[in-house]
């Protein structure tokens, strides 16, 4: 019997092999250890078992295979990982059956074949549409003289669409695609009058996942015409998450490894024209929707995710206006949080990134990037350079400057900028801490909010992935006459309707086929998968509750709550001792 892809590629690569691709491992005797890229620890507790082929970490319960670790270190699907494993295997894949193909692999599908008419668009001269391709050879121009080379057009695969109701729908209608899934792939919009194309008259640039599946599309309007926003992104789909997704990172993540640090930058031109001048370790946060809620704190977290896990050390170079300032602002806020090294490149005033490297050259960009300061020391210049007024500098130092050494995690790191302040800015050192105390202390919600955003994002990352396994399994053995397991079960644990997941179903169970099917083990997976999900329904309990003792003040509740926490630790214990036995 020929091996399935999941089978062949286990087989070819081992969990240390696929690891230290990602993360520094240290020998621990016959095992490997180090500090867990899933959580923040100063002490390694994530370990990988090179007899069992799998990992495990003591802090945060993370644990699995090479697929599962591959799968949440770049917050990707069964199928980017499988593709992203079988390269590094040389393992060749079978197409999916397109009679079983879900909705997901469709979409996937769709925004393929748009990917494809976009670029011919700008490049080629269809019979009988010479305006389409003199607009395509227009375009090209300006993006040459935007500094952008043919190799970096056709690598980014840029593409163009003229300004046409329904030139992609029309594309699409002989191809098989229903309009409901042209609408769910963010590509055309209803009206009572009918569908019609959501771009229009734009640059085409196509949003990658990090295994290099394009799931979402950013339009540059070519034309102004005074009532078009200059930028059209994607809606949120399916396939496409916009706080998960960082411009570029399919082609970045290497890199950024590699180098030890990320440059992030907002717009497609930055990102490109960085690359060009050699800085492949560049991302882009274009399309990004930021506030100060929650939300957008998970978004942002989300958005810093991948990056955080491959280099904790980042350079922000976004515009040097006030929209960048403030978009850096918010960026750094999270970044030191997370115990992250940020740093800030100085961009010359009324420029951005794109400008400096095609304008003044790209050693300009080169010099920037490496005499990029730390955010606090860049903030401190800033305000010193810019105010005369003792009382006035004191004043933005407290108010702009000291919330963010209040976010930097190591105290030592915080003693060592109180000491930079006060010796550039000639407050006192006493001055300054206390001053701090009483930003530590009006702040303390907000550092809260932060913290508990940070562990909703790393709960759902986990407990989305278990769920979605232990669903395909259900589907997958539901009407199989020799069922394995007991599908009712796992639908009942997981609190489901099946109704709900109709439309991803067939997804999920080529999914688990894929991986499950030769499987000896498959009730003893299913059991630790079960006890996973019950660790992270407590997990999601106890952060709850937390808030809710954070949030009250009544002594008499405050014992109730104290109480169903120690209870929900207990329990969260309990699973873990019963792992190391």
């Amino acid at each position: 019997m020929i091996n399935s892809s999941v089978q062949q590629i286990k087989e070819r690569l081992s969990i240390e092999e696929v690891v230290s691709s990602y993360i520094k491992l240290d020998r621990a005797g016959v095992n490997f250890k180090a500090r867990c890229p899933f959580h923040n620890e100063k002490t390694p507790s994530f370990f990988v078992s090179t007899e069992r082929n799998n990992y495990y970490c003591f802090g945060c319960g993370a644990k699995g295979d090479i697929f599962t670790f591959v799968e949440e270190f770049e917050g990707l699907d069964f199928k980017s990982t499988l593709k992203i494993l079988a390269e590094k295997a040389g393992v060749a894949l079978i197409e999916f059956n397109k009679e079983k193909e879900g909705e997901k692999d469709r979409l996937y599908r769709i925004t393929e074949e748009a990917t494809k008419f976009f670029e011919k668009n700008l490049v080629e001269n269809p019979k009988g549409k010479q305006a389409s391709y003199g607009a395509g050879k227009e375009v090209l121009e300006y993006l040459k003289s935007r500094g952008l080379t043919e190799k970096s057009i056709k690598d980014f695969r840029i593409g163009f669409v003229k300004n046409d109701w329904r030139e992609l729908y029309s594309f699409f209608r002989g191809k098989g695609f229903s309009d409901t899934e042209l609408e769910k792939a963010g590509l055309i919009k209803k009206t009572e009058k009918g569908y019609y194309d959501r771009f229009r008259g734009r640059i085409m640039f196509p949003i990658s996942d990090s295994s290099g599946r394009v799931i979402a599309f950013s339009g540059r309007i070519f034309k102004d015409d005074g009532k078009s926003a200059k930028y059209l992104n994607s809606p949120e789909t399916p396939i496409f998450n916009k706080s998960s997704v960082l411009f570029g990172i399919d082609k970045a993540k290497d890199s950024i490894r590699k180098n030890d640090f990320s440059i992030l930058v907002e717009g497609q031109f930055d990102l490109i024209l960085s690359h060009q001048a050699g800085f492949k370790n560049t991302v882009a946060s274009s399309g990004t929707a930021m506030t100060d809620s929650l939300v957008s704190k998970e978004n942002i977290i989300n958005n810093l995710g991948l990056i955080t896990r491959l280099s904790k050390n980042i350079v922000l170079a976004y515009d040097a206006d006030k929209a960048g300032i403030s978009a850096s602002n918010r960026f750094a806020k999270i970044a030191l949080y997370l115990g992250m090294d940020v740093k800030v490149a100085n961009i010359r005033e009324g420029m951005d990134p794109a400008d400096l490297i095609s304008k003044v050259g790209k050693d300009a960009w080169r010099t920037s990037i490496k005499n990029s300061k730390h955010f606090i020391e860049f903030m401190l210049d800033r305000i010193l350079n810019s105010i005369s007024d003792e009382r006035k500098i004191d004043k933005e130092i407290r108010e702009k400057l000291l919330p963010f050494v209040n976010d930097i995690e190591s105290s030592i790191e915080k003693s060592h900028f109180i000491q930079l302040i006060s010796s550039k800015s000639a407050i006192a050192t006493s001055d300054l801490i206390e001053d701090l105390k009483k930003v530590e202390f009006a702040l303390k919600y907000d550092k809260e909010e932060v913290k508990i955003a940070k562990e909703n994002v790393e709960k759902k990352l986990r407990k989305d992935s278990i769920e979605r396994k232990l669903l395909g399994i259900a589907f997958w053995q539901e009407n199989k006459k020799d069922k394995k397991i007991d599908s009712e079960l796992i639908f009942k644990i997981l609190k489901i309707e099946k109704e709900k997941y109709e439309n991803i179903k067939e997804d999920l169970i080529s999914e688990a086929e894929e991986f499950y099917s030769n499987n000896e083990n498959l009730q003893k997976d299913i059991d630790e998968m079960l006890l996973n999900i019950e660790e992270e329904y407590l997990k999601e309990e106890l952060s709850k509750n937390m808030v809710d003792l954070y949030n009250l003040k009544g002594r008499e509740e405050e014992i109730i709550i104290f109480k169903k926490i120690n209870e929900i630790n207990k329990k969260i214990q309990d699973i873990k001792n019963g792992r190391k036995n």
